[in-house]
């Protein structure tokens, strides 16, 4: 439920989530330009490339910091400025670029980019939906989180067996799951949003937060699509 500090009208609280959504979305393409560009930059470099790749604890200490970014933003942003918010969102960023330049190396760029065309029109299509369905996706989005522990145990368990009818049906399950998030994360977001906070420092943070959670769904949906629909070099 929506918490309203002031007496509003319907159409002022519609107006309001919308200019909320418009920030949220702002702050999502401008970290998702900014990891596109990062890696990019990275796979053109065989400098960087090898710092990154060719030494395993630079790779996985990339990994272990973008958790932890992840875990800050998510668990102190209250005690955070919107600056010192922002600051970190864009510094995920960067990082998920620099770890994600390795998709260059296995996919085509051609396809890259198809893929991502892709995902980008599911996304607005489920996030759309998400925003405008009167129905409650609650249910669907706990069901979802519990496919989703269950999709990275087997991803870890595939490290190890390599089977490819799992890692096909692991892509697929995956694809589904971050299509049915995105809808349930957009609601979450319409719901949570507090109006006639709008402006305040609270208002901006909660834009920042909305916007690491759907750009994650995004760039997972990438991925898994990517492992369906990218053509292998």
């Amino acid at each position: 439920m929506n918490d309203n500090f002031f007496d509003i009208s319907q159409e002022e609280e519609i107006a309001e989530t919308k200019r909320f959504f418009a920030r949220v979305y702002g702050w999502m393409s401008l970290a998702l330009i900014i990891t596109g560009l990062v890696a990019f930059r990275t796979a053109s470099s065989p400098e960087i490339l090898n710092f990154i790749f060719g030494q395993h604890f630079v790779f996985y200490g990339l990994l272990i910091l973008e958790l932890v970014l992840v875990g800050v933003l998510v668990g102190a942003i209250q005690k955070m400025t919107p600056m010192t918010a922002t600051i970190v969102f864009v510094l995920y960023s960067m990082l998920n670029g620099l770890t994600l330049s390795c998709i260059f190396f296995a996919f085509t760029t051609g396809s890259i980019a198809s893929v991502f065309f892709i995902t980008a029109g599911t996304f607005a299509v489920m996030s759309l939906y998400g925003f405008l369905t009167k129905s409650d996706l609650t249910k669907l989005g706990n069901i979802l989180v519990m496919v989703l522990v269950g999709l990275v145990i087997a991803t870890l368990v595939n490290l190890f067996i390599g089977s490819e009818i799992l890692y096909l049906i692991s892509s697929y399950v995956g694809v589904l799951i971050f299509v049915g998030l995105i809808a349930y994360d957009t609601q979450k977001l319409k719901k949570l949003n507090v109006i006639g906070n709008e402006g305040t420092d609270e208002d901006k943070k909660e834009a920042i937060i909305g916007a690491l959670t759907l750009y994650l769904d995004f760039i997972n949906l990438f991925l898994f699509m990517l492992r369906i629909f990218g053509r292998r070099r």
